[in-house]
């Protein structure tokens, strides 16, 4: 199989969809996640036979495959070419001991099929970059054999991106909710080129504790296609991103999927019109 949707069970599989891919497919019919396929390992091991690495691609096959799937998200999404993030989901991604957060490439507001492949082959070429490598060897996974797959799904055009931690991973204390917010796409807080607004809410009794609001100076938004760091508007920069109920939702959202997956998460979420999207659900994999 070289093609799974994200409702599908064959999804929820970590070896042959990745375990960001798997987490977010058992998630799929309870949460707000936003429509996907994903190109499956077996894709990968067709890629493999005849990669390039300088110039990647996707073999004729599969690109077939591909199409037919993108055509089938522009009808369920209702556009002609939809607007989509093509990340890469590895077998050893995500799990308990290992997370590789930020290690694969991830390529956003990819529009056509053409633009989709060759973030595809760009997220499979990834594998053998020396960042990945030089991670694998540090967390001792370099006598296991790589193995990708690879999410395309529907764009949501935020508003405003939250990463939200179960536990507070600076203080280890697991009675605290961490929320980090900001205006645009999630990429300026998790490349950290934004210092984001903070909000703390307690465990027991969903109260917000704290909230640090920030001088937001940068966000990233869509363009054509792709996506460009812009400075935020003056009159947004020191404004709340959050409401307060909108900060005790996403705790409550962190605790149910903390039962859900079974431990501490690490949950990305995004609002787009008032709407919540839940983006990425992974264990928390660095308290003491």
């Amino acid at each position: 199989m070289e093609i799974a949707w994200l409702d599908q069970p064959d999804c929820h599989q970590i070896s042959l969809v990745g375990g960001k891919v798997a987490n977010l497919s058992r998630l799929a019919a309870d949460y707000p996640v936003p429509p996907g396929f994903c190109l499956t390992t077996s894709a990968f091991a067709q890629w493999t036979l005849t990669k390039d690495n300088t110039s990647p691609t996707v073999p004729p096959s599969i690109y077939e495959l591909l199409a037919d799937a993108y055509q089938s998200l522009a009808k369920t999404c209702q556009v002609a070419e939809p607007k989509v993030a093509v990340r890469s989901s590895a077998t050893d991604e995500d799990g308990q001991k290992a997370s590789f957060a930020g290690q694969y490439e991830t390529y956003l507001n990819q529009v056509g099929i053409d633009a989709v492949a060759k973030a595809v082959a760009r997220c499979w070429a990834s594998v053998y970059s020396g960042c990945v490598q030089e991670y694998r060897r540090q967390q001792e996974l370099l006598t296991e054999t790589p193995q990708i797959a690879v999410l395309v799904q529907q764009m949501v055009a935020a508003d405003i991106s939250v990463v939200v931690f179960s536990a507070n991973p600076v203080s280890n204390n697991r009675e605290e909710i961490i929320i980090n917010a900001s205006w645009g796409l999630g990429e300026s807080i998790v490349g950290g080129t934004v210092t984001p607004d903070t909000y703390v809410v307690c465990k027991s009794d969903l109260t917000l504790i704290r909230q640090e609001i920030a001088d937001k100076q940068q966000m990233t938004i869509m363009t054509n296609n792709g996506t460009k760091e812009v400075t935020v508007p003056r009159l947004l920069s020191k404004q709340p991103a959050l409401t307060k109920a909108q900060a005790i939702e996403l705790a409550k959202l962190a605790l149910t999927l903390e039962e859900k997956m079974g431990g501490l998460v690490d949950i990305e979420c995004a609002f787009q019109a008032d709407k919540l999207y839940l983006l990425q659900c992974r264990p928390i994999t660095t308290l003491t």
